[in-house]
């Protein structure tokens, strides 16, 4: 660390212990924009041995116990960094080294897990449903979803998931360390959308350097310094992601990218479903070529959004068109204006060949069905068009339904037919 960069830091410290509680807020506006201060508060954390770094860790408390939010998020920009040292010291067992870092961590988690009051928080979160419209998906642009009384019965309801309230700790230790480290990731991921591009690459390099450490991938990414495996857990990796998906789109293409690679390449080694189903969900949504950095500010994620006008295709199968369609069995094209007006049946002539053996009730011979079914539909017409001999058609009537029960019993089993 060279004599400027350490002057930079001691200016800092003696800066804030003689700051008046009314300057407060204009001294938290103007610290985001000390470029130089940032990178050197990243070197004294990146060496372990720096005599500094005790009382830099301890002003950065202060800053996140004192209430105001920039300068809390001042804190919080350093996290990633300051998770990394203490699993890089805690993998060489070289714990005294790290009990500062230790320390500031336990803080910031036992002061997120209370509010206000000193009570226990509980975070619930919402899971979204299909049924509901979103900024990300229409319903109608899914498909017909069928109403079971099961899907009647949850209409409406929404899942939330609860966590915590997560118990307070006094200390890390191997069971409960990954527990507070991935609540302190949430808390990070909370807040990514202010935090400034040098703490994104420094989330995307740790996320590289924990999944390859002690691997064979690790002489491919020539990461020196540390070659033992660092464990992790699937909640952990999972909240990784999370801030390496918003890195993607905000002007860190390269080192998400790699950091991504090397997330999956420990979730399979370590065979951790979760991690492995969000890591390739995110690549398989990103776009094909890298995003270009937005110095404006930060970039969201480019959605299409479906009109709210219900649009149906021409050709699409409704319950009109399907009641418009006419089967055409048996039909002649002349017949398919047939209507039944009043005092007119018409009825579709129906021709049957090679009928043989059949026997009619009057003793005729030779007569096919045609002939019967043509003499029949003119004695209907014939005794319908005269209203003075509506007595005398009754039994034309029944002649009609005997000749068609004739007519089927022919169709279905040729043979003898009787009437």
């Amino acid at each position: 660390m060279f004599t400027s960069e350490k002057g930079v830091v001691e200016e800092w410290l003696s800066e804030f212990k003689t700051l008046p509680e009314t300057s407060l807020p204009n001294y938290a506006t103007n610290l985001k924009d000390k470029s130089s201060l940032v990178s050197s508060l990243y070197k004294v954390i990146q060496e372990p041995q720096s005599e500094l770094l005790e009382p830099v860790c301890h002003q950065l408390f202060e800053f996140y116990r004192s209430g105001e939010e920039q300068l809390l998020r001042f804190t919080l920009q350093f996290l990633p960094e300051l998770i990394w040292c203490y699993l890089a010291v805690s993998a060489s067992r070289n714990v005294h080294s790290s009990g500062c870092i230790e320390a500031l961590l336990l803080g910031v988690y036992n002061l997120e897990i209370v509010d206000k009051q000193g009570h226990s928080k509980v975070l619930s979160f919402t899971i979204p449903s299909l049924s509901k419209p979103s900024v990300y998906h229409e319903p109608s642009s899914i498909g017909s979803m069928a109403l079971t009384e099961s899907a009647l019965s949850q209409h409406g309801l929404s899942k939330v998931v609860y966590s915590g309230p997560h118990p307070q700790r006094e200390m890390l230790t191997a069971q409960n360390r990954f527990e507070v480290l991935t609540f302190l990731l949430l808390c990070y991921n909370a807040a990514l959308t202010y935090m400034p591009s040098v703490s994104l690459q420094s989330l995307c390099q740790i996320c590289s350097r924990i999944c390859v450490c002690g691997y064979p991938r690790q002489h491919v990414r020539k990461y020196k310094g540390i070659s033992s495996r660092i464990p992790v857990s699937s909640g952990f990796m999972v909240q990784m992601l999370t801030g390496i998906y918003f890195a993607f789109y905000n002007g860190e293409w390269d080192l998400a990218q790699k950091a991504l690679d090397d997330i999956i390449y420990r979730a399979q080694l370590e065979l951790y479903p979760e991690p492995l189903l969000v890591a390739n969900a995110i690549k398989a949504s990103l776009p094909h070529g890298p995003m270009k950095s937005n110095k404006e500010g930060t970039r969201c994620i480019q959605v299409e959004i479906t009109p709210t006008s219900s649009r149906i295709s021409r050709n699409a199968v409704t319950s009109m068109s399907i009641r418009g369609h006419r089967w055409k069995r048996h039909e002649q094209p002349d017949n398919n204006n047939a209507t039944t007006e009043l005092g007119i049946l018409v009825i579709p002539e129906i021709s049957v060949i090679n009928v043989t053996g059949e026997r009619t009730g009057n003793g005729e011979k030779g007569r096919t069905l045609g002939e019967i079914d043509a003499q029949h539909i003119q004695g209907v017409q014939e005794t319908a068009t005269d209203p003075r001999t509506e007595s005398k058609s009754l039994p034309e009537i029944r002649r009609q339904k005997s000749v068609r029960k004739m007519m089927e019993d022919g169709i279905n089993s040729p043979g003898r037919v009787q009437f």
